[in-house]
């Protein structure tokens, strides 16, 4: 698969100043062959000085011909790294270009997939960052906003799907395939270059028109093709289409997809003043999809594997599902009709979209409590990622598209959209919601600036806010807000004061609006007796209301999370909800205090310990499924990472008698039945408690009401391969139960975590050598890799994984590349003798910044875990 050009700003912002394009007129043909495909591209624009030069990217195998202006493009030194160049232009151009581009494997450019269970091909395009170049010839960068016009040869039994409604179809008349016939091209006329790839014959095939759709960028041009299953509907006067492959039809849940489709337009309608544009909205649900979901104009394509269930899943799931189902619907404004003119600006088109998510889920659907798993989960991620030395501030300098690539993280997405939610409460809803008003009306079908949004913003609301930008946006880390209280004899507050810190190398402190909630133990409840609202700014802020009032149980910093911060508990509120976590009647309270707890292990203040043992006693009672799944993640980092491996063994066992115990009490077949069994299964290590979970495999002693469905079936056999319990055989013989898309990424994750060296030796050999290994073979392997029982199997791969890391840079693409130097760092090998090999990795050659920053990032880990379990050492 050919390499892309790795555009430079600089450059873009002067073919910007150069060009003007009109529109593309695109036609591929489909049936030519499995490797590539032909693409025949048509381009008209304009140059603001006649007789200059330019570059066109374009990612093919082969360049059949070009001309611009009816003259023949010289492409002796075509590379795709380089793109294609265009001399002598005119005021008025004409480029037309024809090429054999190869089908994708790793999620980018145009993705070609084998369906296991009836052979039958898809396809889905994946142009973000910049990979519309692998499908056509095309100006790759996001304020060169053009028309786009497209036709498809595929399979007469086929559905092409675009951004467009398809305007006609029309069979294609030609002779019947032969041995050697020659390839029609995608313009209809015969191609010398022999018969098609890999002995493939030529299908009966059709020609789908699409109707002209509208200027975008060309990251946001979509296709996808294939014999998918189409389920529509209309509301409002909009054509909704869902999408699957035919053979996971059955798992279509096309009422619970369309219920949060209609619900975030009618809601965002309400609120935007610009309709959605377009005449129809499809998504198309994508298999080995590298992300959650991509906001193609009009044609959005989601993860198959994460969002298609295929058996019973809780409410998180669900809500998770809406989440992305809105977070690209909000992306059809904030991206698609307005645009950023570079990449600099990424953040607040991901900020956004997060941001908008999860106030669509609380105002317009049954998940109200969506601000929970916005902090349980997306802030989580965030005060992570800023906490890593690769931080950087939320707005940053993208000098090419390569730092694009590595910064999809916690900071673009998360840390923006809490910076969003603070403003919101900075300067009211309703400002806020003017401003984007005035922010869609000013620039619709255009490119804008962060600066432009800032503009309306200040209109709408009559404050200046590019001071607090500033400080919120170009600056780095994560403050920390502690209480600091004294109290008389009587039990009132004589002072109550907010202590801002900030780390020693990122020294900003921040403006923070806040609230402080007080909360008294009534009857077994935590009830909020008040609450107030103010700003924290400087190293210490007084809170004078508060002096001669009576001291609560527990006195909650950032109630409500407000802010961007990570907050502490003074001595008697930290008691308080040791013993009564599960008191807070309000679910954001409780996991103001879940995540308040975990940051406290990961900065060494609260012993790994002390955490599982919180974990065990409070939460079996929580009742928000969404923070029972984020703890239950968390717990699993504390004990492999954060506790000491002499603690670990029996805070697993803790760990997993408090899950066993929770799923029993659970209502039989409820989410919480579910997820605590799942649990379960991760934690045990006991003889008696594997042959039990081995036995429900079999049907023998399942608990009344769980359903052993497909993908618990699974999960089990994930957890029993890692620990040994079950074989290759019992691998296989699963497999050959479901011999599907999603069985056979199961099937290696649990392949990848058997515990015996040959089986490792087989993974790695593939995972470092196969040049054609899919993306979800990568991913799915290095889920089952590294494992917290095996250390001693795997040690040896610490120092071939560093090895291995510019070997596969080169000979992956730059996605699949920077996934396998992230998930593949052996995180799990907390020690000295770690931390000098990555440090003398990171002190060798001339790397590229983005592989030494995921490797970086690894040593981060390993760094704050030694803390950690410096910390939990002292222990008892």
């Amino acid at each position: 698969m050919a390499g892309t050009r790795i555009l430079k700003q600089t450059d873009a912002a002067e073919r910007a100043r150069l060009l003007e394009v009109a529109s593309y007129d695109v036609a591929l043909d489909l049936t030519v062959g499995d490797k590539t495909f032909v693409s025949l591209t048509t381009v008209e624009f304009g140059c603001s000085e006649p007789g200059a030069s330019t570059e066109i990217e374009l990612a093919a195998e082969n360049i059949r011909s070009a001309t611009l202006n009816g003259e023949p493009v010289d492409t002796a030194g075509y590379t795709p790294e380089a793109g294609l160049t265009l001399t002598g232009l005119a005021a008025d151009n004409t480029l037309v270009i024809e090429a054999d581009c190869a089908y994708s494997t790793a999620g980018q450019g145009l993705h070609r997939m084998v369906d296991g269970v009836d052979g039958e091909v898809y396809l889905y395009s994946q142009f973000e960052v910049a990979d519309a170049q692998r499908m056509f010839a095309c100006f790759d960068q996001p304020d060169l906003k053009a028309e786009f016009t497209l036709r498809v040869t595929v399979p007469e039994h086929w559905r092409a799907i675009s951004n467009m409604p398809v305007a006609s179809e029309e069979p294609l008349e030609r002779a019947s395939a032969g041995e050697g016939r020659a390839e029609r091209s995608a313009s209809g006329s015969q191609s010398a270059s022999g018969r098609p790839s890999g002995g493939f014959t030529l299908p009966k095939a059709k020609v789908v028109h699409f109707e002209k759709a509208p200027r975008m960028s060309t990251y946001l041009y979509a296709l996808c093709a294939g014999p998918y299953h189409e389920v529509t509907t209309e509301h409002d006067g909009i054509v909704y289409g869902l999408y699957c492959r035919e053979s996971m039809k059955q798992y279509l849940d096309a009422e619970g997809v369309f219920e949060i489709t209609r619900q975030g337009f009618d809601h965002f309608h309400a609120n935007f003043g610009v309709r959605y544009p377009l005449p129809k909205y499809d998504q198309v649900f994508a298999p080995e999809y590298n992300m959650g979901a991509m906001e193609n104009y009009g044609c959005v394509t989601i993860a198959e594997a994460s969002y298609l269930f295929r058996s019973q899943v809780t409410d998180f799931e669900l809500e998770q599902r809406a989440n992305v189902i809105l977070h690209e619907m909000a992306h059809m404004w904030f991206g698609d009709l307005v645009t950023m003119r570079w990449w600099d600006d990424l953040w607040l088109n991901e900020s956004f979209a997060d941001w908008a998510a999860h106030w669509a889920n609380v105002e317009a659907t049954k998940y109200s409590e969506a601000w929970t798993t916005f902090l349980s989960l997306r802030k989580t991620w965030g005060y992570r990622q800023d906490q890593l030395s690769s931080t950087h501030p939320v707005y940053t300098d993208m000098p090419d598209l390569e730092a694009v690539a590595a910064n999809f993280d916690g900071i673009t997405y998360a840390k923006g959209a809490s910076i969003l939610k603070q403003l919101v409460a900075y300067v009211g809803i309703e400002p806020f919601l003017a401003g984007l008003r005035d922010y869609f009306g000013k620039h619709q079908w255009g490119n804008a600036t962060f600066g432009d949004l800032l503009s309306s913003l200040e209109s709408a609301s009559g404050r200046e806010l590019r001071e607090w930008a500033a400080q919120w946006l170009e600056t780095m880390q994560v403050n920390t807000l502690r209480p600091e209280v004294s109290v008389d004899g009587d039990g009132n507050y004589t002072s109550v004061a907010v202590r801002q810190e900030a780390p020693a190398d990122y020294p900003t402190l921040r403006t923070h609006r806040i609230g402080v909630g007080l909360y008294d133990l009534v009857d077994g409840k935590l009830v909020k007796r008040d609450r107030i609202e103010l700003d924290v700014a400087g190293e210490l802020t007084e809170i004078p209301g508060l002096a001669g009032v009576r001291q609560p149980d527990v006195l909650l910093l950032n109630d409500e999370d407000l802010t961007y911060a990570k907050i502490r508990l003074d001595e008697r509120s930290l008691a308080t909800v040791v013993d009564h976590v599960a008191a807070f009647e309000s679910s954001l309270s409780r996991a103001l205090v879940w995540t308040a707890a975990f940051d406290m292990v990961r900065d060494a203040e609260m012993a790994a310990s002390d955490f599982v043992r919180l974990v065990a006693s409070g939460l079996p009672a929580e009742r928000d499924i969404n923070i029972v799944t984020a703890i239950l993640r968390q717990v699993g980092t504390a004990i492999s990472l954060f506790a000491t491996p002499e603690h670990a063994p029996e805070l697993r066992a803790l760990a997993a008698k408090a899950a066993k115990d929770a799923m029993s009490a659970a209502e039989p077949g409820s989410g919480f039945h579910l997820q605590w069994t799942k649990a379960f299964a991760d934690l045990a290590r006991d003889e008696a408690d594997l042959a039990m979970l081995r036995g429900w495999l079999a049907g023998e002693g399942v608990p009344a009401g769980l359903s052993v469905d497909t993908d618990l079936r699974w999960h089990l056999i994930i957890a029993l391969a890692g620990k040994g319990a079950v074989g290759r055989a019992e691998i296989d013989a699963e497999l050959e139960r479901d011999n599907t898309a999603d069985g056979q990424r199961k099937a290696t994750i649990a392949g990848a975590s058997l515990p015996d060296a040959e089986s490792k030796a087989a993974v790695w050999e593939r995972l470092t050598t196969d040049s054609e290994l899919a993306n979800w073979a990568q991913r799915s392997m290095q889920l089952g890799f590294w494992h917290p029982d095996q250390l001693e199997l795997t040690a040896d791969y610490v120092v071939k994984f560093l090895a291995s890391v510019p070997v596969v840079w080169e000979m992956r693409n730059t996605t699949v590349a920077m996934e396998y130097a992230s998930m593949g760092f052996p995180r799990l090998y907390v020690d000295e003798k770690t931390l000098t090999l990555v440090d003398a990795w990171l002190s060798e050659g001339d790397r590229p910044d983005a592989m030494r920053r995921f490797i970086a990032e690894g040593r981060d880990d390993i760094a704050r875990a030694l803390r950690a379990r410096a910390r939990d050492a002292v222990t008892g």
